[in-house]
């Protein structure tokens, strides 16, 4: 795959001369700090605590806490790979990526390899923000930190999920083209619609096994589950199986993206 190598040298530089990738990793890192400290607390208040959430095991417990930055923040991921080539359509940039690299499929896939790379970052400062967040209260309510090898496995697994997470939006951003279109309808789906989805669908017997297979329930299937699911009748895929399935979403995606581009004259 000749150029290959050059290509995705230039899309990781692109992304890390630019401030978006930076600006959206700190605010993730601040959102998932904070959140996984007010929901240790909440979780460790007693349960006395007029309105808390109901006690859980606490295995489950952390393990929950810890993986918070797959269900809560894989939004920022998913945004830096939609960002990544809605970005050049938004200033006509992509003319001189593809006549620095004819094969616009070889471009599409460095994209989507430095995406992804990015994503993994995302996924590990992500999992340190909220194992850091959390740990830290559990450790000044006298709790133990608890980091098992099935914690440290989910763990891992979200790194991965986060790294899928900016696959998928690649191929979003590819077949949208559109930034602000691309980006609400992101924003729409993971905030909005997929979790309605996974209610409805979740409280019928008929259609309960569907939601298992939405991206969301899969990426938090990656994580070994999410305080999303706790107390829900959905049973969760296996993380492997959860893998695949956001995998899945991402070459779709990423195959109509390509296939739109294709065809598409960009200037």
């Amino acid at each position: 795959m000749n150029g290959f190598p050059t290509a995705l040298r230039v899309e990781l530089r692109k992304t890390t001369t630019t401030r978006m990738w930076w600006v959206l990793l700190l605010v993730m890192t601040g959102y998932v700090l904070a959140i996984a400290a007010f929901l240790a607390l909440a979780f460790t208040a007693g349960p006395q605590a007029a309105g808390g959430p109901p006690p859980l095991p606490p295995e489950q417990m952390r393990l929950a806490l810890y993986t918070v930055a797959m269900p809560l923040g894989y939004v920022f991921p998913l945004l830096v790979g939609t960002l990544s080539i809605t970005t050049e359509y938004r200033y006509q940039t992509l003319t001189y990526t593809f006549l620095a690299t004819p094969r616009r499929g070889l471009a599409l896939l460095a994209k989507l390899v430095s995406a992804t790379l990015v994503g993994l970052l995302f996924g590990v400062v992500g999992v340190l923000a909220g194992l850091g967040g959390a740990a830290g209260v559990l450790a000044l309510r006298g709790e133990d930190a608890g980091l098992t090898g099935e914690v440290l496995r989910a763990l891992a697994q979200s790194v991965l999920g986060m790294g899928l997470w900016a696959a998928v939006g690649v191929g979003v951003g590819a077949l949208l083209r559109n930034q602000v279109a691309a980006v609400i309808v992101v924003l729409a789906f993971s905030q909005l619609v997929e979790p309605i989805l996974r209610l409805g669908l979740g409280a019928w017997s008929a259609t309960r096994e569907v939601s298992r297979y939405l991206p969301g329930a899969a990426g938090d299937a990656m994580a070994g589950g999410s305080l999303l699911t706790v107390g829900s009748p959905v049973q969760l895929l296996d993380w492997w199986a959860g893998g695949l399935v956001l995998a899945g979403y991402a070459v779709v995606f990423f195959v109509l993206g390509w296939a739109s581009t294709v065809r598409r004259d960009v200037a």
